[in-house]
């Protein structure tokens, strides 16, 4: 079967870097690419039509040889990305977005909502755009939550396509019962990245600073192209929006691409085989 990956676009510039994403993604593992546009009524059909077929040129100048489609349909884009994705059998989807300043804007409690809801992971891109070896470093922050461990399959699945290397990092804490979860945590994943042949590191966040701090200097340092977090607020009523945490990492001032996985309540593979 074949694998999909989904690009909401609103013909602005951080969707454009989405599409690059996926295309490259895409040509890498022998993806499909399909593009979405929403209007909010009939007479808006036509134009969007034109519209997206630029789009699907722009995709094309990316790589030639990767299969983009396209759909344009009626509704609203955070309601009907679901519906669509489950429709087409979607296996990532790729999302722009905007930095700090404006992700409340941009983005909103509705986005957030469907990205925390969906079974289907997202990596949500700003302006920069995927380098010609795609995700050479992925950076992989470790907690002590058990659903944090199924991040790590689909992350090991990316690096074996792009040679990655993956940099797991953990949060260095005082109380020792905490301390020694957190070792047992990192050393399951660097079993686990062993286990899989997957180039890895593992580093500890400074004494005194947050687990998003941490993050972010080691992304600055490595060069990081991706990094992935868990979304485990589920549905709740405040999103992640509320969550700083989640929201310094999405909207990073580096500008680096953020997996976002949910957890699963089945053990069905996270991505493609």
């Amino acid at each position: 079967m074949t694998t999909k990956l989904l690009v909401p676009t609103d013909f602005s510039e951080v969707a454009h870097s989405a599409i690059q994403h996926a295309v490259k993604f895409a040509s890498i593992i022998n993806a499909e690419v399909h593009l979405l546009h929403i209007v909010s009524s009939r007479e808006d059909i036509s134009s969007a039509k034109e519209k997206i077929q630029v789009e699907v040129s722009l995709g094309q100048s990316f790589s030639s040889s990767c299969n983009i489609t396209s759909t344009v349909r009626i509704g609203n884009i955070f309601d009907d990305i679901g519906d669509v994705a489950a429709e087409l059998g979607i296996s990532l989807i790729f999302m722009g977005t905007h930095g700090a300043s404006r992700w409340q804007q941009i983005m909103g409690s509705r986005a957030l909502k469907v990205i925390t809801s969906s079974p289907v992971p997202f990596i949500l891109v700003q302006e920069k755009l995927m380098n010609e070896t795609g995700y050479d470093h992925i950076v992989v922050p470790l907690d002590l939550d058990f659903e944090t461990k199924q991040k790590l399959e689909l992350v090991a699945k990316i690096s074996h396509y792009f040679d990655s290397q993956v940099h797991l990092i953990t949060k260095d804490e005082d109380d020792e019962f905490i301390k020694n979860k957190l070792k047992a945590n990192q050393l399951w994943a660097i079993n686990y990245l062993e286990e899989k042949n997957v180039k890895h590191s593992s580093h500890l966040v400074e004494k005194g600073a947050s687990l998003a701090e941490g993050i972010l200097k080691l992304s600055k340092q490595v060069d990081a192209d991706l990094i992935a977090i868990m979304n485990l607020q589920d549905d709740t009523l405040l999103g992640i929006l509320e969550n700083s945490f989640q929201e310094e990492i999405v909207a990073n001032d580096l500008k680096v691409p953020v997996l976002s996985v949910s957890p699963l309540k089945t053990t069905k593979s996270l991505f493609f085989s």
